[in-house]
Formats: structure tokens, sequence, C-alpha cells
């Protein structure tokens, strides 16, 4: 799968501490980051807010490596932490590992679930999907590293599961919790038969749709009592 390039432009920064973070994001709308490994003294830099909110909306972004061009010299790195405000639409820090071509990465990708309404266990035996895992952490050399991982559940049965080694992993791509052994091939996805009395996502779905529209209506009004006899 071919990749997006992203590049952001960034600056070093000489002075830190919470009153030079909170100067940088005020005044220079800026947000505050850390590039740090690869055998390298961390670097502290900063990034403009606008333009890395701009890239965080691609869900590539997190699995990219990512050319951050420091005062003009060419930095590859990936994305490892990002602190956002609890309560606003802003970025408070970032922070960002320096990669090379010779070292695997270790990074979490997502899982993108394909047939799921064809599947045998959904069309066939009336039962609902479980996604039990949405990303993988894998390993693998920069130049492997996918944006996501296919999952194809159109043959999973009713009451059956995929478990990680079951997932098709691209070429040079390795999951880390397989390294581990046995112990480590969790499920992914299961498809499970509908307990009595609980609603299909379609119908839980079309009654959500439909209260907006029930609560919109006017009540009824009283009826009208009848006139008092003289």
């Amino acid at each position: 799968m071919s990749k997006q390039q992203f590049i952001l432009q960034a600056q070093s920064r000489t002075t830190t501490g919470k009153g030079e973070s909170r100067r940088l994001r005020r005044k220079q709308a800026a947000v505050p980051a850390i590039l740090y490994g690869a055998d390298k003294a961390p670097a502290n830099i900063s990034i403009s807010h606008k333009d890395l909110a701009y890239v965080l909306e691609n869900e590539a972004f997190y699995t990219s490596i990512v050319t951050l061009k420091v005062d003009g010299v060419d930095e590859s790195a990936i994305i490892k932490a990002l602190q956002r405000h609890p309560a606003q639409p802003r970025l408070l820090h970032a922070d960002f590992l320096r990669v090379r071509e010779d070292r695997e990465v270790h990074i979490k990708v997502p899982l993108h679930f394909l047939n799921e309404a064809i599947s045998v266990g959904v069309k066939q035996g009336g039962g609902v999907v479980s996604h039990l895992m949405t990303e993988l952490e894998i390993m693998c050399l920069p130049k492997y590293l996918p944006s996501y991982i296919e999952v194809d559940i159109a043959e999973l049965g009713l009451g059956h599961s995929l478990h990680i080694s079951d997932l098709k992993l691209p070429e040079g791509v390795r999951s880390v919790a397989l390294s581990h052994g046995a112990s480590g091939d969790h499920a992914v996805v299961s498809i499970n038969v509908i307990k009595k009395g609980e609603e299909t996502p379609a119908a839980a779905a079309a009654a959500a749709a439909a209260a907006p529209a029930a609560a919109a209506k006017p009540a009824a009004k009283p009826a009208a009592k009848p006139a008092a006899k003289t």
C-alpha cells in the first residue's frame, strides 16, 4: 500500500520550562515538542499548532515516517505521544522518536475490518460482530511500516473468532504480542449469537434515529371537558 508523505517545519528552542511552553502556545501559536532517539541527544523543538493539528486529522499520520525539518535539517521520526488540552481543542505537547533505516520500530497501527455485513456469521447466522481489538502493536523496519492492517472476516462463522496469528501481516511486519509466544495470541474479532432481548446494531441505530423525531412531536392536547350543565 502506498504511503502518504508528511513534512513538518520545526524550530529548535533553547529555553524550556512551563513558562516557556505557555509563551510558545500563546504568543507564537506553536506546540512545544521533543525529538529523541537514534543515539542522539534529545532536542527541544516547536511546531506550528495549525500545521500539527492539520496532519493529526489524517489517520495515516500516526503510522507514518514524518520528515521534521528542524531549522532546515531533515530528521525522520514517528510520533510517540501527544498531549491535548482536556477541555479545549488545543495541543499541549508532542513527543517524536527518531528512526533509522536499519532499526526496527515498535508502533501501534489501526485495524481495518472488511466484509462485516456479508460475513458468514452475520449474513447466514444472524450474529453480531464484536471488535476485541482496534489496533495492533507491530515491529518492522521503517520501509515496511504499514498505515493499517486489513482484517477480512468474510468467512468468519457464528461463534468463531480470529486471533492475531490468523491475520495476514504485510511483508516484513511482525506482531509484538506473538513474539512473546502462544500466550500473546489474543482474539481480534468474533461473531457472537445475539442474546434474547438484545437489540442488533441495526435495530439500535434505527431506534436512536427515531428518538429525536418522536421527541420533536408536540404533545397531544388533553380532551376538552364537557360544558357544565346549567
